[in-house]
């Protein structure tokens, strides 16, 4: 039985990494991306925690290393956690819904280009069996994850967060230029940040 276990374990993991392999050399939208593709994401089949966010910025884009901006430095403040864990792939996986940074537009970047949860989402997802917590951050995460149990707002959203675990967390975006939703919404750091560090370290214990 434990032969079987570990086989099985072992099928999954080349499995993922080929997929990833297959993600990493997309080029599904590539006319559509102005500084040109470069998937950024990280899987393993033993991956307890997954991250959901929205795209690539452009330091990300340019280091290929998920979250390595001012945005990463606060998630990993609001979930607890050091940076070796949370680049840690064996225990916590980073599915953006856009993998690539889709480009600048008039208030910000873009929005995530919808290929990347269209073609690859379903094929990556059943591949990480172990999850036990999904963080949904930003609205494009949570309108795809949640569906009809989204909130016209991410506001509304957020502010319902126990509705909607214990799978999913959903959370603003920690992007500095959130500062003013964050003075706006103090009841969310005084009361989901403590219960989503509790969920991070009992998710990956």
């Amino acid at each position: 039985m434990l032969a079987d276990r570990y086989t099985f374990a072992r099928q999954m993991t080349a499995t993922l990494n080929i997929l990833l392999e297959q993600v990493r050399a997309c080029r599904l939208c590539a006319e559509h991306l102005p500084h040109g593709p470069r998937p950024v994401l990280r899987a393993s089949p033993s991956a307890r925690l997954l991250i959901v966010g929205q795209a690539p910025g452009t330091r990300v884009h340019a280091s290929g290393i998920p979250w390595d901006d001012q945005s990463g430095k606060r998630l990993r403040q609001w979930m607890g956690i050091d940076p070796e864990v949370f680049y840690d792939e064996q225990q916590v996986a980073i599915i953006p819904m856009g993998f690539c940074y889709p480009g600048k537009g008039k208030s910000g970047d873009l929005p995530p280009r919808p290929e990347c949860a269209r073609h690859w989402h379903q094929q990556l997802l059943p591949l990480l069996p172990h999850v036990q917590l999904t963080l949904l951050v930003g609205k494009y995460a949570q309108d795809y994850f949640l569906g009809e149990r989204a909130r016209p707002t991410l506001t509304e959203t957020v502010t319902n967060w126990a509705e909607y675990l214990p799978a999913y967390m959903p959370l603003p975006h920690p992007s500095p230029r959130n500062q003013f939703w964050l003075q706006r919404n103090p009841w969310f750091e005084q009361e989901a940040i403590p219960v989503l560090q509790q969920l991070v370290e009992q998710s990956l214990s």
